[in-house]
């Protein structure tokens, strides 16, 4: 298996610590990637990558290089500490990077184990977020590690080995899981977009390149017949409300 390890702490203490605890619970090539390292500006919220394209994003070539890595894993961890109660700006930074994907979902295939730590309060919420976020890429199943490490010497390793190891496993069986209502119901609203009387031209191309447009969800991933019908009537609704 190839593993990606997306690290968007600016230190390699908790957050790296669970990191490599984690890891020595799976088997296969591991790559690492982190933020601080990278240096991507700030997103500038100039639309780009959702109006046009994500190659005419002013900062693509930093971006497009992770993307690809995550194109070419078998399953990824990404990570932060709490700050402020929200992810690290280098995390929300790379992800404010990554909107465009909200509009078009690729990583059907994809799990991925989300790591957060914090020396207070707030690492569910935060998981939370990622979560939520992976989800709307198109990620197909995403496990959570949240801990809060303050003041305490020693990580709960037990907890960080369960998880890992029920990531390991789904990674390995290669099972596609039925995506959550909520993530039908997005992407079936991201295609009546791409369909629409005037859509946005990045967004009409990819649904229609890659015959997502036929689709009620991903290809790969089977749906149920009530989640297929539920697709098709949010489907028809938006488009024709769009």
């Amino acid at each position: 298996m190839k593993y990606l390890i997306i690290n968007g702490s600016p230190r390699r203490k908790n957050t790296y610590k669970i990191i490599k605890q984690a890891e020595s619970n799976l088997d296969g090539e591991f790559e690492e990637v982190h933020l601080m390292e990278k240096q991507i500006p700030l997103c500038l919220g100039c639309m780009n990558c959702i109006m046009i394209g994500e190659d005419k994003c002013p900062h693509s070539d930093k971006i497009q290089p992770i993307i690809e890595k995550i194109n070419e894993c078998d399953g990824f961890i990404i990570a932060s500490p709490v700050y402020a109660m929200n992810v690290s700006s280098l995390l929300k930074n790379f992800i404010d990077h990554t909107a465009y994907l909200y509009h078009r979902p690729k990583f059907f295939t994809k799990k991925a184990l989300v790591v957060v730590s914090t020396a207070g309060a707030g690492q569910k919420k935060v998981a939370k977020y990622i979560d939520e976020t992976l989800r709307h890429l198109g990620v197909n199943k995403v496990y959570k590690i949240a801990l809060a490490c303050g003041g305490k010497e020693e990580l709960e390793t037990s907890k960080i080995d369960k998880e890992a190891i029920k990531f390991k496993n789904d990674v390995e069986s290669k099972k596609l899981h039925s995506p959550k209502f909520s993530d039908v119901f997005y992407f079936n609203l991201w295609k009546s977009l791409a369909v629409c009387d005037n859509p946005m031209e990045a967004d009409a191309k990819y649904w229609k390149s890659t015959g997502l447009v036929n689709c009620d969800y991903g290809p790969e991933v089977k749906l149920n017949i009530v989640k297929k019908v539920f697709a098709r009537i949010i489907f028809k609704f938006f488009k024709r409300v769009m």
